[in-house]
């Protein structure tokens, strides 16, 4: 069985999840009109997938959704576990100036 990869998948997956039902569709339903590969779109709605933004923008469109509906509010804090969160621009400019002594 698979493993959540993040909060940020996990939320993901529910979204999808809770479209597809609202729409009355089986996961075969969806993960064939949006040409995603049916055991990668199970995994997407267990939040163990990885979904490209190709796969993104082709579900939102399945799905009839905005992509930014899918995506709000999962680079929040806590979203994501630590050690995958990435080292902003503005994290740099503030160490940088930081040893620069400003």
């Amino acid at each position: 069985m698979s493993r959540q990869r993040s909060e940020a998948s996990r939320v993901f997956g529910e979204r999808l999840r809770a479209r597809r039902i609202e729409l009355g569709c089986s996961q075969y339903d969806i993960a064939h009109l949006s040409g995603v590969d049916l055991a990668n779109y199970g995994r997407l709605e267990r939040g163990a997938g990885n979904p490209t933004l190709t796969t993104i923008v082709q579900l939102a469109m399945t799905l009839s959704l905005d992509v930014g509906t899918l995506m709000s509010g999962l680079a929040d804090a806590g979203m994501l576990p630590e050690t995958e969160r990435p080292y902003s621009a503005l994290d740099y400019i503030a160490a940088r100036r930081q040893q620069e002594g400003r």
